[in-house]
């Protein structure tokens, strides 16, 4: 119908208007019952939170994949020179707890030294674990462009080492070296594992600001420590064996224990100043991730990775 008639024609105009008004409706109707999926809130915090720990270091044309995914791709450590654990290993079906060593002096000017001898592995001295995690400060300044967040990791004065232990190269991230992870409370959290290959950092990871999710348990393995004890996932079902690992995370002051079962052994982590820090040898592959337990001082199971949601129990 042409404008001409339908001014000619009132009828005919009002039913026109009643109808195009009608059609307005349907099309808002239509409108709102097409709407996306509810987003999967859980999976996406989670991620956020492991993207927000993401940080890699690039250096030629290697990819030193030092972040992770809720545990990413890794390198890991491989052949044991020195002794297994973090901490004394008692058997997977008694564990036994053993009074720590003293760790080595701390130099006034250097970061503090960990808590027990037996968190720095493999024949790494505290002097090499210092020097190490400096060349990683000197590798974060020269690979990091002025002005952007994170360059200030400050000096190694402001740190604790928590760990020191051998690091085995896969396809991802060739060559041997040593993983020294530290960390500082003040003025902001901070937790760093350094890479370190023929005496200089060739990579570092850098957890800062909120040390964990809100809703978290007593005991909260570093969303970020998979490169602690995987291998490249390039490398699935190929690993280099025997294989140094090592296991990290915060803990509640009313943890009193943490175990770490992996491959088939259960080492007794070491408690350093809100930390835990346990290690081991593989000589097998495995394909699930250390199962992770803490206890309180009366010797009830107070946390079971195995319980915790956003804990991956399987390898990638």
């Amino acid at each position: 119908m042409s404008e001409e008639q339908r001014r000619d024609d009132p009828g005919r105009q009002e039913e026109a208007t009643d109808f195009e008004e009608r059609l307005r409706e349907l099309l808002a109707e239509d409108a709102y019952t097409i709407r996306p999926s509810p987003a999967p809130y859980p999976a996406i915090r989670r991620q956020g939170v492991v993207e927000r720990q993401r940080r890699m270091a690039v250096t030629g044309a290697v990819l030193v994949t030092l972040a992770a995914l809720p545990v990413g791709a890794y390198a890991l450590t491989g052949r044991s020179a020195g002794t297994d654990t973090a901490a004394p290993t008692p058997s997977v079906s008694a564990p036994q707890r053993t009074a720590a060593k003293p760790s080595p002096s701390a130099s006034p000017s250097g970061p503090a030294a960990p808590a027990t001898e037996g968190q720095l592995l493999d024949g790494i001295t505290y002097e090499r674990a210092v020097s190490g995690l400096e060349s990683c400060f000197a590798f974060d300044r020269a690979h990091t462009p002025p002005g952007s967040p994170g360059t200030n990791l400050g000096d190694s004065a402001g740190y604790r080492i928590l760990l020191a232990m051998r690091s085995t190269g896969d396809s991802n991230a060739p060559g041997d070296g040593y993983f020294v992870v530290a960390v500082k409370e003040r003025p902001t959290p901070v937790r760093v594992i350094c890479n370190v290959k023929d005496g200089e950092g060739s990579g570092l990871n850098v957890d800062s600001g909120d040390p964990g999710l809100p809703d978290a348990g007593p005991v909260q393995p570093d969303a970020n420590g998979g490169k602690l004890y995987m291998q490249s996932v390039l490398d699935k079902g190929n690993w280099k064996l025997p294989f140094r690992w090592g296991s990290i995370g915060r803990v509640d002051p009313s943890v009193d224990r943490v175990t770490v079962s992996y491959g088939g052994r259960t080492s007794e982590a070491a408690l350093d100043h809100g930390w835990f820090v346990a290690s081991g040898t593989l000589t097998e592959q495995v394909t699930l991730a250390p199962h992770i337990k803490g206890y309180g001082a009366d010797g009830k199971l107070v946390y079971d990775s195995d319980d915790d949601k956003s804990y991956q129990p399987a390898l990638p």
